[in-house]
């Protein structure tokens, strides 16, 4: 599988203690606050996995945070549940997803956010789940989310998803060498 280009300068790793979160402003306050005060320790607690991108100096750039979880079968569209059985149904979540105001306008964002579904992509080889779920902080978040083909859940106006289905196609595509970044 290939990874996701970042600009010169720029990679991608875990999160570690050692990491300067609490520098990281992105504008949205729950955004800093998850990775200045949780992220960390729910990482050590193996409740989720936070990534950072950083730059040449070490600075944070940006960062995603994935998790699995469960929804209801019912709360799910109809095209998903297609002949699913009617119960509490695995999901990968992407839990929080944020660049730093210093480094927004640069495509960070977007990077960031096709690195966290190729991660739940791989992670989905081995662990399977019917979608990928995630919770916007506002409007704009929202609407970042539906360029990149997420949908709402019916009855829950901020919570979006992407099909297993549907990842995978946008996996073989970004795979295939006119899909390449």
């Amino acid at each position: 599988m290939s990874r996701v280009q970042f600009p010169d300068g720029f990679r991608i790793e875990p999160l570690r203690r050692d990491h300067p979160r609490k520098s990281f402003r992105s504008g949205q306050v729950e955004v800093d606050a998850w990775l200045t005060t949780k992220a960390f320790q729910n990482q050590e607690k193996r409740l989720s996995v936070t990534r950072v991108l950083v730059n040449e100096d070490t600075r944070l750039a940006g960062f995603y945070t994935l998790a699995t979880g469960e929804v209801d079968f019912s709360d799910l569209p109809p095209e998903v549940i297609h002949k699913l059985p009617r119960r509490r149904l695995p999901v990968a979540i992407l839990a929080w997803l944020g660049v730093d105001a210093s480094f927004q306008g640069q495509g960070l964002g977007q990077r960031l956010l096709a690195q966290s579904l190729r991660d739940a992509y791989e992670a989905g080889r081995t662990f399977a789940f019917i979608a990928i779920i995630l919770d916007c902080v506002n409007d704009q978040a929202k609407a970042f989310y539906q360029k990149y083909d997420f949908r709402e859940l019916p009855g829950h106006a901020n919570r979006l998803f992407l099909g297993a289905q549907q990842l995978e196609v946008l996996m073989e595509v970004r795979s295939s060498p006119e899909g390449e970044t």
